[in-house]
């Protein structure tokens, strides 16, 4: 996961994204530039620093182009846009209360985009969370990517691309910064995943056992949800600029707050992710009836090493573990919404068998 707080000085800082930021140099070199990108992953903060860098990257004063075109990071362009503080850089985030991106926000910023750049060659557009457009918001967008203006270019970040209308979608040039591959638990993460399933191993029949489990998963979400504040913040340009006008200080208290809950929902429909496997792991090991192997003799079990695994497999038949995997995705689905949390992780507790 990303959470380096230094500044992010150019491509070369996304190692582990290589192969998708050699992909991306190679069309600018060649003088391929979209007018609209897409970059899908599965941090946020990494993808809008990649976008930032990208911005930096078109609009730099001393481009270099050892081991492929970068930023200097030092000219007034990229200083500035580091800042947040360039007039032809424009963030756009889902509002703090409805976590959408609303029409209004679409039409404010079509007004900007058909403007020549202030300063730089370019105008950049960053939507952070394209997903959470709305109809009207989608429906006015889509008019700009039929007919894309000159001198600016839309970056769509999204750790959800499922979500985005197939119009969209067609017409942006996609590029993947997330692995294929799940990544491996962090030790906290894999101490508190064996903590559940043991107390749900344990006997959650009962009416308490269910609120045992449901007092884990909200301590949990609740220290998530400080970790998230303590790094978002860090990385606001409120920290690094206090004597900013108070209009541009308003906007970005807005954008923190709004870039705090998009970090802490996509962090929560993690760990209900690693729930949803573990559960598929119980429904696996059910069907094969405990030799849950494939034909190279690997585990087909995303957590083999769970004791809770195999004690509730013992229990619960292969309709009622699939009924399992039903409930988290409607849980999932219900979350997007704004229903209210605790009472959604509890209904859907209640309905599992476990």
């Amino acid at each position: 996961m990303f959470r380096n707080h230094e500044r992010l000085m150019g491509f070369h800082r996304f190692a582990r994204q290589e192969q998708g930021v050699q992909l991306l140099q190679r069309s600018l070199e060649r003088g391929r530039l979209a007018h609209a990108y897409l970059f899908t992953g599965q941090d946020i903060h990494e993808l809008e620093a990649m976008a930032l860098t990208l911005a930096k990257v078109l609009n730099c004063a001393q481009p270099t182009h050892e081991g492929g075109i970068d930023c200097c990071d030092t000219c007034s362009h990229c200083r500035r846009m580091d800042g947040h503080v360039h007039p032809d850089l424009h963030f756009v985030r889902p509002e703090s209360k409805t976590r959408v991106v609303t029409g209004d926000q679409v039409r404010e910023m079509l007004q900007e985009i058909y403007l020549k750049p202030n300063e730089a060659k370019r105008k950049v557009f960053i939507i952070a969370g394209a997903d959470r457009m709305n109809e009207k918001a989608a429906n006015a967008f889509l008019k700009t990517l039929e007919e894309p203006p000159a001198n600016s270019v839309l970056i769509l970040l999204t750790v959800e691309p499922q979500r985005l209308l197939d119009t969209i979608l067609s017409r942006c040039l996609r590029l993947n910064f997330g692995s294929s591959v799940m990544p491996e638990l962090d030790p906290a993460r894999a101490a508190w995943l064996r903590n559940l399933t043991d107390t749900a191993a344990a006997g959650t029949k009962s009416l308490l056992g269910r609120y045992r489990l449901l007092d884990l998963i909200l301590t949990e979400l609740g220290r998530l949800r400080g970790i998230v504040e303590e790094h978002t913040s860090a990385r606001s340009p409120l920290e690094r600029y206090p004597d900013a006008e108070p209009a541009l200080r308003e906007k970005w208290e807005e954008e923190l707050k709004a870039a705090i809950e998009a970090e802490y929902r996509r962090q929560r429909g993690e760990l209900l992710a690693h729930i949803h496997w573990w559960l598929r792991d119980v429904w696996i090991l059910i069907l094969c009836k405990g030799s849950p192997t494939s034909d190279g003799g690997d585990s087909l079990l995303r957590f083999p090493d769970l004791a809770g695994t195999v004690a509730i497999s013992a229990r619960v038949t292969v309709d009622k573990a699939s009924e399992n995997l039903q409930v988290i995705e409607q849980l999932q689905r219900s979350l997007h919404t704004n229903v209210q949390e605790a009472l959604a992780l509890e209904v859907g507790l209640l309905k599992l068998n476990l």
